[in-house]
């Protein structure tokens, strides 16, 4: 069952299966890092994403994303970035102990390194958030179930002039598109939850190398 993931032993499984990843990427330098909330929403397991606001400046204004931003020098490792960003995203407190672990880092088109790092939230009510306006337009949840069923998901292959380049994962038939690096780390988190169950399509996301 999927709320086996909540459970404390999916807790335990989950945070030593992330305890290698955790010791080597706390404290290394990244450009930013993301906060990956898995939650109850009416009893139901969920990933809480962000859709960015439209007013943002950068080519992912308008993208959906999962609460995060840049490091900042203050930060003490992304663990805080995460949590901090979260807090002035969505008005969402979660305190270090709620944190699992850290995933394996992705990397934008100028490679710049993006920190994925996973906790456990508890039930979540998404509309009881007051998010910042000036950052995020809305905030919505995609069940677990939902995520892992076949027809929801999909890949996209990108190009670079006119030659085939890169392959990324899409999730579909929620509110919004999850695509891109969002999508990425959404697959991360389903392989790390749900191993029996989520089957991707191809081995590995493959990234941009160039």
């Amino acid at each position: 069952m999927l709320l086996d993931s909540l459970s404390a032993e999916g807790e335990r499984r989950c945070r030593q299966l992330l305890t290698e990843t955790t010791a080597r990427f706390r404290t290394r330098p990244a450009a930013a890092a993301v906060l990956v909330p898995l939650c109850l929403v009416r009893g139901v397991p969920a990933l809480l994403y962000t859709l960015r606001s439209s007013r943002l400046a950068g080519r992912h204004r308008g993208d959906v994303s999962f609460p995060g931003g840049k490091c900042d020098p203050a930060d003490q490792d992304v663990v805080h970035t995460a949590l901090r960003e979260t807090q002035e995203e969505l008005g969402l407190a979660v305190p270090k102990e709620r944190v699992w672990g850290i995933m394996r880092p992705v990397y934008d088109q100028t490679k710049a390194t993006v920190v994925p790092v996973l906790a456990g939230v508890g039930q979540l009510d998404p509309q009881s958030l007051r998010p910042n306006p000036e950052e995020v337009e809305e905030v919505f949840a995609l069940p677990l179930a939902h995520l892992l069923q076949t027809q929801n998901q999909g890949y996209t292959h990108f190009c670079r002039h006119g030659h085939f380049s890169y392959t990324l994962p899409v999730f579909l038939h929620g509110p919004h598109r999850v695509w891109g690096l969002t999508a990425v780390i959404t697959e991360f988190t389903l392989q790390l939850l749900a191993p029996d169950t989520y089957r991707p399509h191809l081995a590995s996301p493959r990234l941009p190398s160039d």
